[in-house]
């Protein structure tokens, strides 16, 4: 006998079925790059200020200094998703069918914002960030720090292919630009860094997982990123939406300033069209729709490398 759950289903069910869903939905990886900032207006403006000074020895009293301050603007964009599903379907449904797709429709929204923040990742070498330059750059530079980098280039026999040993490289070249890199006074900002996110496109997931646990590498040499593992720890982020070829990122996460911004006005709304409304008895079906808005932008370069394998 089917379950009871299955035998008829109302479009305040079904509802139910997507607020449900929107609240067990996973955007752990985007969390964890991502600062999220709730948003009351159309337009958010932020005022990025410069580094504090360096502590200096008490001579001829205080010196304050001013902090350098840059601005930018995010302004928010309405999204919907919308399924309709017909009377007669909400009757007869027996299988579960209309769980599964209230479910994707949950879901795609829930993987919205990793949608959009895949494809920040995708263009940072070509989109401007509050400094003026590319996300990913060679020449970003504020005040005191002198030219710096996070687009690293590393060499790899074959750069859609690189073994487990260049990927290795690789890595610790990233680690080493993001600690590296310094405030508008030329003060070192990275100094603590322990955590980072690795985001892959599918074509390097075997690799970039093989460099990041395996003990041994290629011929049976020691692999030096799991032996740092009390040191740092790399999350290996596989993303389907990166169309890069022999490219990666890395993102640091464990600081409270992230490399991206999500900007949202309010929680995503569950709009229902159920049997009582004029829509549904003109068309003898319901209509269940999912509102969001929001968006994203670039933050803080300086917790960010684009690593790109080339021919040596």
């Amino acid at each position: 006998m089917l379950p009871s759950q299955y035998r008829k289903i109302t479009a305040r069910g079904v509802q139910g079925l997507i607020l449900a869903r929107l609240d067990t939905g996973d955007n752990s990886w985007v969390d964890a790059i991502a600062m999220r900032i709730n948003s009351d207006q159309a337009t958010e403006e932020y005022g990025w200020l410069g580094s504090s000074p360096a502590m200096r020895e008490f001579i001829g009293g205080r010196t304050p200094a001013e902090l350098a301050e840059n601005t930018f603007r995010i302004s928010n964009k309405d999204y919907e998703g919308s399924i309709t599903v017909k009377l007669k379907d909400l009757r007869r449904d027996k299988l579960g069918m209309i769980q599964v797709r209230t479910n994707q429709l949950a879901d795609r929204a829930m993987d919205h914002p990793a949608s959009l923040i895949s494809k920040l990742l995708v263009g940072g070498a070509s989109k401007l960030c509050y400094d003026g330059k590319y996300f990913f750059d060679t020449a970003h530079e504020e005040g005191k720090s002198g030219p710096q980098s996070n687009k690293l280039n590393v060499k790899a026999e074959t750069p859609d292919a690189p073994t487990v040993e260049e990927f290795s490289s690789a890595i610790l070249s990233g680690i080493q630009a993001i600690y590296g890199f310094k405030d508008d006074r030329g003060e070192p900002i990275n100094q603590s860094a322990k955590a980072f996110q690795v985001q892959v496109p599918i074509s390097l997931m075997g690799t970039a997982l093989t460099a990041t646990t395996a003990l041994l590498g290629n011929g049976g040499k020691s692999n030096v990123l799991p032996a740092l593992a009390g040191k740092f720890s790399l999350d290996v982020v596989p993303n389907p939406r990166l169309s890069w070829t022999n490219t990666f990122a890395m993102l640091r996460t464990d600081e409270a300033a992230k490399p991206f911004i999500l900007q949202q006005e309010g929680e995503a709304d569950v709009i229902t069209l159920d049997e009582s409304s004029e829509y549904c008895k003109l068309n003898k079906e319901c209509l269940f729709g999912i509102d969001w808005s929001g968006n994203v932008g670039f933050a803080y370069w300086q917790h960010a490398v684009q690593t790109t394998f080339a021919a040596g």
